[in-house]
């Protein structure tokens, strides 16, 4: 088996970063800063708002479900919104962040009153950072974090859920359900009956997705995976725009001395904002 720290790892947020534009996908995924040797991230508030909500609902997994909503949820969000309060959640002013942070709490509280999946058995993938092989012989690993693996006793199968907390819904060519849908099938022993979305700015719900077909998915995604791979060994990470374009334009800021240093996160990057009329990181940052 080859070395794992020698492949090329690749995800749902990478892949998509690829997508857009091999530029923004270096300076997020391979760039390190030379004076500190840390990766860079440009928070904003859409950001910081879907980080915490989803570790106040992603938390509940490991949590037996008799016990699941005995602490309260608005609680937990006060503590894990300190992490992302002021300018480390990219916010210029307190009105702006409470407005945002109230998002959040509307989002808790539909989940509060409308536990569904929440409140029944699940599943908890034991790996911290859920990964296989997708090509050995590539040397190239899929890895990525499910947000929530419903538990079907009836059929002794999982169900794949993931929160949204973005204005928009996912789109329909997203990668993200075929690589959810290959991870889990590869990284746990369960059969996958079934997935979908759970908007919580917009619906009560989850919204049923049909699952993908695991070869094409795999086929799919390696191929991106392999063009990935090549430009890394190439090292020419280029916009398709030349000029820069609204993936890359944002994050070519920091190294431009254009964003504002604000702190290292828990992950030890080095995070920035831009200045409060930027318009492109709001674009950027809102799909989530």
């Amino acid at each position: 088996m080859p070395d794992k720290y020698k492949a090329v790892w690749v995800s749902h947020t990478s892949m998509s970063d690829f997508l857009k534009c091999p530029r923004a996908y270096y300076l997020k995924n391979v760039y390190k800063d030379p004076k500190t040797g840390h990766k860079i991230q440009l928070m904003a508030p859409p950001l910081a708002l879907g980080s915490a909500v989803h570790e106040v609902v992603e938390s509940l997994s490991n949590i037996p479900t008799k016990d699941r909503f005995r602490d309260s949820l608005l609680q937990k969000y006060e503590e894990v919104w300190k992490k992302v309060s002021g300018k480390k959640g990219g916010f210029h002013s307190k009105d702006e962040e409470e407005r945002y942070k109230d998002e959040g709490r509307m989002m808790l509280r539909r989940i509060i009153k409308n536990p569904g999946p929440i409140g029944r058995l699940s599943v908890k993938i034991r790996q911290d950072l859920p990964h296989y092989w997708l090509s050995e012989e590539d040397e190239i690993i899929l890895c990525g974090k499910i947000d929530w693996l419903e538990y079907l006793p009836d059929k002794d199968a999982v169900y794949i859920l993931d929160f949204k907390t973005s204005k928009s819904e996912e789109d329909e060519s997203s990668l993200q359900l075929p690589i959810y849908h290959l991870l889990v099938h590869n990284t746990q022993k369960r059969k996958v009956a079934g997935a979908g979305y759970w908007y919580l700015r917009l619906s009560d719900t989850v919204s049923e997705k049909v699952l993908p077909d695991l070869e094409a998915a795999h086929d799919e995604v390696l191929a991106i995976a392999k063009k990935i791979k090549l430009v890394r060994k190439l090292e020419k990470y280029d916009c398709p725009q030349g000029d820069g374009c609204f993936a890359c334009s944002p994050m070519e800021k920091i190294l431009r001395g254009e964003a504002e240093y604000v702190g290292e996160n828990e992950y030890r990057q080095d995070v920035y904002i831009l200045p409060e009329k930027s318009s492109e990181i709001s674009k950027e940052s809102d799909i989530l």
